[in-house]
């Protein structure tokens, strides 16, 4: 049998040819059906936006696990089992990899799964036919705009996760963010706003922020995380308040968020000799990269240099380089340029697309990465602060 959005001239007599009109959207609901509905079998919570995805997904498996469950998990940086690692080649499977993985955690009696949702994803259907128990909406910035063009298309596939979302589910979306109430239009599913600095169904204050962690108040109850700066602050509350919609009990909920650490590449926090301090992250966007060195601004003392190293992706958005740029020249004391998997393109011109929104004279060039980042490890003195993104 063929499943097919046009049928071909001549036909193979021999063959069923099954006419729909969108087959990717096809292999989704075929691919549930086939691995019996797996996503109604668990309790499936989605999170989407553009920062934050795998930080989420990653410490919310952690956290319930804490909490005596065996979860999956379905992120850019591995798939998780219980306690089994998988590989991970897209931050979103393709829709019969996805639905073959959700079996799979079905078979292993996994309570819940924890899964990033791509824009990429969204918009070749790779969720289809899926039943999320929840969705979390993030944040949105520029980014991707290599494949959808436009942000208003980077957005709308986006929005695309919530507007699939069941009656029964969860909607929860950071009202904070510009888009965040988008996100929610024409919603079937139950709505719920997290914030810090407006009211919302759940709301956090930062009362202390420290260079190994962060003072939050949350319902009347302080915790320390030991995770660093505000972005994380959002990141906990929509884990608070994704643990309280899916009825778990406060005290014991706010106890597991106080043991998680930072996930690999996620602002990972590495102290060195003399009080050296490095910060690896993924930042790849402009608004990654300044919400990074916004942190680091707050918490430094004045005499802490901030030493960055960064790069970008080839084959991707051109238009966001210049961008990293002037964020780094505008926020870093020392700047290191380098590669960041420059694919097919020029690794010479990305540099030079970088460069041309930096306003000062002083940024180095080192193209290899490995030697980049000795370079810098070679520049900061006792109690400074390196971060190497991308």
């Amino acid at each position: 049998a063929i499943v097919c959005n046009r049928l071909p001239l001549s036909q193979n007599p021999d063959i069923t040819y099954i006419l729909v009109q969108n087959t990717s959207e096809a292999l989704g609901r075929i691919s549930c059906n086939y691995f019996d509905n797996p996503s109604e079998q668990t309790k499936l919570v989605g999170i989407t936006g553009t920062n934050g995805k795998t930080t989420t997904a990653t410490l919310l498996f952690e956290v319930f696990t804490l909490l005596g469950y065996n979860c999956g998990l379905i992120s850019t940086v591995e798939n998780r089992i219980g306690k089994t690692k998988i590989p991970s080649t897209h931050t979103t499977p393709d829709a019969y990899s996805l639905n073959a993985l959700l079996r799979d955690m079905v078979q292993q009696k996994c309570n819940y799964v924890f899964m990033e949702v791509s824009s990429h994803a969204q918009d070749q259907k790779r969720t289809s036919g899926l039943f999320f128990s929840g969705g979390i909406f993030s944040n949105l910035t520029r980014d991707h705009l290599d494949y959808h063009k436009t942000f208003e298309a980077y957005r709308d596939a986006k929005k695309s996760f919530f507007d699939q979302l069941h009656p029964d589910s969860f909607a929860l979306t950071n009202l904070d963010d510009r888009n965040g109430l988008f996100m929610l239009q024409n919603c079937k599913a139950k709505a719920y706003t997290y914030a810090i600095s407006q009211p919302a169904h759940y709301n956090a204050r930062i009362l202390e922020q420290h260079v190994n962690g962060t003072l939050l108040r949350i319902d009347q109850l302080d915790v320390w995380i030991k995770l660093i700066g505000v972005f994380n602050a959002y990141n906990m509350l929509a884990i608070y308040a994704c643990g309280l919609l899916l009825k778990q009990d406060k005290t014991n909920l706010l106890s597991a968020m106080s043991q998680v650490k930072s996930v690999a590449g996620r602002f990972q926090y590495i102290e060195g000799r003399e009080q050296r301090i490095g910060i690896v992250d993924y930042a790849h966007t402009p608004d990654a990269l300044k919400n990074v060195l916004d942190t680091l601004h707050g918490l430094r003392q004045s005499h802490q240099k901030i030493i960055t190293v960064i790069g970008c992706g080839g084959d991707r958005d051109r238009g966001k380089r210049p961008e990293m740029g002037a964020v780094a020249s505008a926020m870093a004391d020392h700047i290191v340029l380098t590669d960041d998997n420059p694919r097919s393109e020029n690794g010479d011109e990305i540099i030079r697309d970088i460069l041309s929104g930096i306003s000062r004279p002083d940024a180095i060039v080192i193209r290899d990465r490995r030697a980049a980042i000795r370079h810098a490890l070679g520049a900061i003195g006792p109690e400074d602060l390196l971060v190497v993104a991308g």
